[in-house]
This record gives C-alpha cells, sequence and structure tokens, in this order.
C-alpha cells in the first residue's frame, strides 16, 4: 500500500510540474511571473549546497521544534487534566473556544514588543498556534475513551490514576500523536510567515522576501518555497513513522489517519 501511494504521489508531483512547465514554454504564462519547473528545480538544487539558505534552514528548524516542543509539553499534560477532571474541562471550555481561533500572526506585533530575541519571538508565535490543535485532540481522544473499560477497571478496585494510565492514556496516545503531526505542520506555516512579515536575521521567511528585493526573482522565490513544502513532508513523515512505531496495536487507525 505504501509502495502505491509513494509512486501516486510522484506521479501528481511530475504532472504538476509538467503543466507548469507546459504553461511557462508556450507563453500562456508570462515565464516573468511562472517560471519553468525546470529552472525552479535546478535553483532549488542549488540551494541544497548553499551555505547562506542552509543557515537559514537551520534558524527555521530551531524556532519550529523549539515551539512544537514547548507546545506538546503544556498541552498534553493540560489536556489530561481537563479531560479527567470534568469540571474543569467544563469551566476552561468558553476560554478554549474563544482564544483558538485567534490567528498566531495577528499577535505578532503583540510578541515583537514582548520579545527581543527573534527566535523566541517565532518560538511563542508557534507555542501559541500548535497549543490548540494538541489540546483539542488531547480533549476529545480522552472523551472517546470506552467507558465500558474503565469501568471493568474499576470494578477490579482500581482508582482513577490507574485507570488514566492503564486505559484512558494508552487508548488516546494515537489521537494526541495525530493532533501533534497536525501542530507539526502549522507550526512551519507560521514560522514561515512570521519571519516574512516580522523580519529577522534568518531563516527560510527571511530568504523568501529578501528574493523579491531588487526587482524580484520569481525562480528563487519558489525554489525556497519548494524546499519549505519539502521541509513540511519530511517532518510529517518522521513524525507518522514515530506513531506507527510507538503504537503498532493502533497500526490502522494511524494509516487511516495519514
Amino acid at each position: 500500500m505504501r509502495p502505491r501511494r509513494i509512486v501516486l504521489g510522484a506521479a501528481g508531483a511530475v504532472g504538476v510540474a509538467a503543466v507548469i512547465e507546459t504553461l511557462s514554454r508556450t507563453g500562456l504564462v508570462d515565464p516573468a511571473a511562472l517560471p519553468p519547473a525546470t529552472t525552479i528545480l535546478r535553483e532549488a538544487g542549488r540551494l541544497a549546497v548553499d551555505g547562506e539558505f542552509l543557515v537559514d534552514v537551520g534558524a527555521t528548524l530551531r524556532a519550529w521544534l523549539g515551539g512544537l516542543a514547548l507546545a506538546v509539553l503544556v498541552a498534553v499534560p493540560l489536556g489530561v487534566l481537563l479531560g479527567s477532571v470534568p469540571l474543569l474541562g467544563t469551566a476552561a471550555r468558553v476560554l478554549v473556544e474563544l482564544m483558538r481561533p485567534i490567528p498566531s500572526v495577528a499577535l505578532i506585533p503583540l510578541a515583537l514588543i514582548l520579545f527581543a530575541d527573534p527566535t523566541r519571538m517565532k518560538m511563542s508565535l508557534i507555542f501559541y498556534a500548535c497549543l490548540w490543535p494538541i489540546l483539542i485532540n488531547t480533549l476529545y481522544a480522552l472523551r472517546d475513551v470506552d467507558p465500558l473499560a474503565k469501568d471493568s477497571l474499576r470494578a477490579f478496585g482500581f482508582g482513577t490514576p490507574a485507570v488514566l494510565w492503564r486505559v484512558s492514556l494508552p487508548s488516546a496516545a494515537p489521537f494526541i500523536a495525530t493532533g501533534v503531526r497536525i501542530a507539526a505542520s502549522v507550526a512551519l506555516i507560521v514560522v514561515i510567515s512570521t519571519e516574512l512579515y516580522a523580519g529577522g536575521v534568518d531563516g527560510v521567511g527571511i530568504y523568501l522576501s529578501e528574493t523579491q528585493s531588487g526587482g524580484g526573482r520569481t525562480d528563487l522565490l519558489l525554489a525556497g518555497a519548494c524546499w519549505a513544502g519539502v521541509l513540511g513532508l519530511l517532518a510529517n513523515a518522521g513524525l507518522l513513522g514515530l506513531q506507527r512505531v510507538a503504537f503498532r496495536w493502533d497500526s490502522a487507525r494511524a494509516e487511516a489517519a495519514a
């Protein structure tokens, strides 16, 4: 099943590249606005060995990983607490529903005031954006745990902590992992958007912004954007692989969530 998906995905990418190449080469689209796919891929290949671009990639990945890790460390325990104590969950529901629709990019001015360091500023916005998908997935996962399994354990004299550790968390863990994968994609979007709008010293977003200075180079812009997409693809594949290894008993559900 996986080789078939890889082949179909590669075929789709080749098809899109062929369409772009045809539109540009035939003059249906201005090549200055949409360069041929071969030109874009050639520039993307050059970026792979460009030291300055690799520094930008490293800066983006550091902020991405730091903000995502912080969100996991906060959102999962908080979600477990709110999902295990109905009174707290009900009290916090309005606050969660009020805050999670606020786009993190709208908080860029506030983050610029609070954090002088660009990396911390990006991490704070990533943390805010990633907090909600992980928290919501954790909450709903705990609510969907089979009540019969929990009641059976209680009937044998196990207390609430034991039920949580032996039944609720193992059942909810794959859903929490899916929330982390969703948050990872959101984090990459947020960090590059923040670099584009807030500026800074280095980062993929900074590189994309610089390609448009002095007249603009659309081919470099799209080549950098291709690498941003590759980073997202690799992050999702890596997290999905970890999820499959960690939760082998739930491999069918993880495959469906992919």
